[in-house]
C-alpha cells in the first residue's frame, strides 16, 4: 500500500517486545512472609479474638496504607517455628517497604530470644506484635516519603504493563484490517506505533519511579534497622515478663496453650495488675525453692547414719549380727535376741515423715502484715508466696490444702483446693490478693483448721494433717480453747508449724506460739526464701 500503510510483520516485529510484556506478569506478593492455609487461620482467629490488635489495625490504617499486611506479617514472623521470608523481587513494589520492615525485625540480634518465646503460641506472637506497637508507629511515619514512593512506583509499574497490553490490542486491530497482502491501512500503523511510544514512555517512568523508590527505601534503611532493634528487644522482654509472671502463679505452658485467648488476657492482665503483681519474683523463687526441697525428700528415708543403738528392725541390723545366722549353733541365741529386742542396729537421724491430710494455712492479714522488710517485701508478700508454695506441696503429694486467712476473732475467709482436682487460678488469685485488716485473733483461725481436719477424718479416714499458721503478732488463747485445741491434736494427729514473720519476740520461751506449735522458726530477712525450706520436706 505504500504510504498509505505498512506491512504487518513489519509492525509485529516492532511490537514483539510489549507483546512478551504485555503476557501475564509474575504474581507480585503483598505478603512478606510465605504463609499457608494454616498459619493465616491462625492470625485470622487471634485476630478475631482480639479487641487490641483491631483497634491497632484500625488506627494504623486510618494514617498508612498497607498497615494491616505488615501486622500480618510481624505476627507471622513471630509465630511460625521457622519464618521464610519471600525474595524481594517477588514483592509488589507497594509493599517493599513493609518487607523491609520485617526484614529488619527477624535479623535484629533481639528476634532469637523472642522468638524462643513466640513459637508456635498465638497468644506470644499476637502480644509481641502488641508490644512492638509504638516501634512500629514510629516506622510508619519515618518511612512515610519511601511508602510514597512505593506506591508511585507501583502505579507506575501498572500504567507500563497497561501501554504493554494496549500495544498488543492495537496490533491485533490493524492484524483485522490488513489486506491479504499484509499490508495495513495509515491510520491502524499509526496506532500501533503511537502504542509502542506511549508503552516506552511508560516503561522509562516505571523504571525512573522505581529508582527514586529504591533510593528513598535506602535512605530509611538505617533508621528502620534501629528502630527494629529497639522493638524486638522490647517486644522479646514484655513476652519474658509475662511467661515468668505466668510460671511464677504455677501457669504452665500447656495450660496456657489450652486456654482460650480472651481469658488469657484477662488473666495476664489480671496478674500484671494485681495486689501482689510486684512479688511475682518472689513467688517464683519460693515454688522453685519447695520444687528442689521435695526433689531432695524421700519417704521413709533412713536418714543420717549416727551410731550403734539395740533394736528389732531387720533392715537395719549391722552385719556382724547378720554374720552370726550363718553359724548354725548360734541361730537360736539370735532369734532370742531378736525377740527381745536387743540386735545390734544402725542408729540414724532423719526427717520426721511427712503427713496425709489436707495441709492447712493459716495467713494473718491483721494491719501490721503491710511492713516492709529488706528490699521493700512486706510480710503479706512473703507469708502469701509461702503459702502459694504450701499449695503446690499439698497438690504434689495429692493431698487437699485449705488457706485460711485471718486477723481478728471476726475476721476469716476460707479458700478450699481439694486435692483430685485442678486448682482454678482465678481462685488461687482470689485467695493470694484477700488481705481482711484489723487486729490479731488465733483462736478462730486455728479452730476451723483443727474442724476441717475433723471432717476430713470423718470423711475419709485420714489423719496426720498439717497446719502451717503464718503471723507477725502474738496474742492471748483461753484455756478451755487449749484444752479443746489439744484434744483435737491428740485424735486427729496433725501437727502445727509455726512462722514468725519479723517478730522474734512472739517466739521467745513460754509464748503462745512457742506452747502450740511443733515446730517454730522465725523469719527476718523477707529476701530469703530458704528460710522455710525444712518445712517442705516434712509437709
Amino acid at each position: 500500500m505504500g504510504e498509505a500503510g505498512s506491512a504487518l510483520d513489519e509492525l509485529a516485529h516492532r511490537s514483539g517486545t510489549w507483546l512478551a510484556r504485555s503476557a501475564a506478569p509474575p504474581p507480585r506478593h503483598t505478603a512478606a512472609v510465605v504463609a499457608g492455609p494454616f498459619d493465616r487461620v491462625a492470625w485470622r482467629d487471634v485476630y478475631e479474638q482480639s479487641a487490641a490488635l483491631r483497634e491497632l489495625a484500625e488506627d494504623l490504617g486510618r494514617r498508612h496504607d498497607h498497615t494491616a499486611d505488615l501486622l500480618t506479617d510481624v505476627f507471622l514472623a513471630a509465630c511460625q517455628a521457622a519464618p521464610r521470608l519471600r525474595d524481594r523481587a517477588e514483592m509488589a513494589p507497594s509493599h517493599l517497604v513493609n518487607h523491609q520492615v520485617v526484614a529488619a525485625l527477624t535479623h535484629s540480634a533481639g528476634f532469637a530470644e523472642l522468638h524462643r518465646e513466640t513459637a508456635g503460641d498465638a497468644y506470644a506472637a499476637a502480644m509481641a506484635v502488641l508490644a512492638q506497637a509504638p516501634a512500629l508507629r514510629g516506622l510508619l511515619e519515618r518511612t512515610r516519603q519511601a511508602r510514597d514512593r512505593a506506591q508511585q512506583a507501583d502505579r507506575a509499574r501498572q500504567d507500563a504493563a497497561a501501554a504493554a497490553a494496549r500495544v498488543g490490542e492495537a496490533l491485533r486491530e490493524a492484524a483485522e484490517e490488513a489486506d491479504a497482502d499484509g499490508a495495513v491501512p495509515a491510520p491502524a500503523a499509526d496506532a500501533v506505533r503511537g502504542a509502542i511510544e506511549a508503552a516506552e514512555a511508560a516503561e522509562a517512568a516505571a523504571r525512573q519511579e522505581a529508582g527514586a523508590a529504591a533510593q528513598a527505601l535506602a535512605a530509611a534503611l538505617p533508621g528502620i534497622r534501629a528502630a527494629a532493634r529497639n522493638a524486638t528487644a522490647t517486644a522479646a522482654d514484655a513476652v519474658r515478663q509475662e511467661a515468668a509472671l505466668m510460671r511464677a502463679w504455677g501457669v504452665g505452658a500447656g495450660r496456657l496453650e489450652r486456654m482460650p485467648f480472651d481469658e488469657r488476657a484477662r488473666l495476664a492482665e489480671r496478674l500484671r495488675g494485681g495486689r501482689l503483681a510486684r512479688w511475682a519474683d518472689l513467688i517464683g523463687r519460693f515454688r522453685q525453692m519447695a520444687a528442689g526441697e521435695r526433689a531432695r525428700k524421700v519417704e521413709n528415708a533412713t536418714g543420717e547414719l549416727v551410731g550403734v543403738t539395740l533394736g528389732d528392725d531387720l533392715s537395719r541390723v549391722i552385719p556382724s549380727e547378720l554374720a552370726v545366722l550363718g553359724v548354725p549353733e548360734l541361730r537360736a541365741v539370735f532369734a532370742a535376741r531378736y525377740a527381745a529386742g536387743e540386735l545390734m542396729l544402725y542408729d540414724t537421724r532423719g526427717e520426721q515423715s511427712t503427713g496425709r491430710g489436707a495441709v492447712i494455712a493459716c495467713v494473718d492479714t491483721s494491719h501490721s502484715m503491710y511492713a516492709e522488710g529488706p528490699g521493700g517485701i512486706t510480710r503479706e508478700a512473703w507469708s502469701k508466696a509461702c503459702a502459694l508454695a504450701l499449695l503446690d506441696q499439698a497438690r504434689h503429694a495429692g493431698r487437699d490444702f485449705v488457706g485460711i486467712l485471718f486477723s481478728a476473732a471476726d475476721k476469716i475467709q476460707v479458700f478450699r483446693f481439694p486435692g483430685d482436682r485442678p486448682a482454678d487460678i482465678a481462685d488461687v488469685l482470689d485467695f493470694a490478693e484477700t488481705f481482711l485488716g484489723g487486729g490479731t485473733d488465733f483462736q478462730r483461725p486455728l479452730g476451723t483448721a483443727a474442724a476441717l481436719l475433723e471432717e476430713e477424718f470423718e470423711d475419709t479416714a485420714r489423719g496426720r494433717g498439717d497446719i502451717v499458721l503464718i503471723t507477725d503478732d502474738a496474742c492471748e488463747v483461753t484455756e478451755k480453747w487449749v484444752r479443746g485445741w489439744n484434744e483435737a491434736k491428740h485424735r486427729l494427729g496433725f501437727r502445727l508449724f509455726g512462722v514468725a514473720v519479723a517478730t522474734p519476740d512472739a517466739t521467745g520461751a513460754g509464748s503462745v506460739l512457742e506452747s502450740l506449735c511443733d515446730n517454730l522458726r522465725t523469719v527476718d530477712d523477707l529476701t530469703d526464701v530458704h528460710s522455710a525450706a525444712d518445712l517442705f520436706r516434712v509437709i
